[in-house]
């Protein structure tokens, strides 16, 4: 692999490691961040589901949208029953607005869901409810909801 002298050979350097610098070119990965909430979680329970259409490619982006709103938004997490649980929420219109978007968007994709949304004299509270065949979903969206509330 050494030419004359010990010097590199440039005929023989075929690595990727030894053709780079020998064609002068140069490259930078450049990754640009977005969302600083968009990540994987692996302490915090998947509540992505099998019934859910929206393409697996967009679930950790949809899951971190729910994640931003538990952390900048809820005040308090009380499980009504084993179908349902309310979100408290600090915020007037403009989270009402931010909170009946997203939760329009989740029901295209999980028809199971049902949310409602309230007035409430210390923000809004937002009813989750789903049916008993998925319970497991709405568990796991409580935990996270409660791990990532202030």
């Amino acid at each position: 692999m050494s030419g004359a002298g010990g010097t590199p050979d440039d005929r023989s350097a075929i690595g990727a490691g030894h053709l780079l610098p020998i064609l002068g070119v140069a490259f930078a990965i450049s990754v640009r961040v977005y969302r600083e909430s968009v990540r994987v979680d692996d302490d915090l329970p998947d509540w992505t589901s099998a019934p859910c259409t929206l393409p697996t490619a967009e679930q950790p982006l949809r899951v971190a949208e729910f994640d931003d709103l538990f952390r900048d938004c809820v005040v308090a997490v009380d499980r009504a029953d084993a179908t349902s649980v309310w979100l408290t929420l600090d915020g007037g219109d403009e989270l009402a607005a931010r909170v009946l978007e997203l939760t329009a968007r989740e029901t295209e994709c999980c028809s199971f869901f049902t949310f409602n949304l309230v007035p409430a004299s210390d923000g809004q509270r937002l009813l989750v409810q789903v049916p008993p065949a998925q319970v497991a979903v709405l568990d796991a969206l409580t935990t996270r909801a409660q791990r990532l509330a202030p």
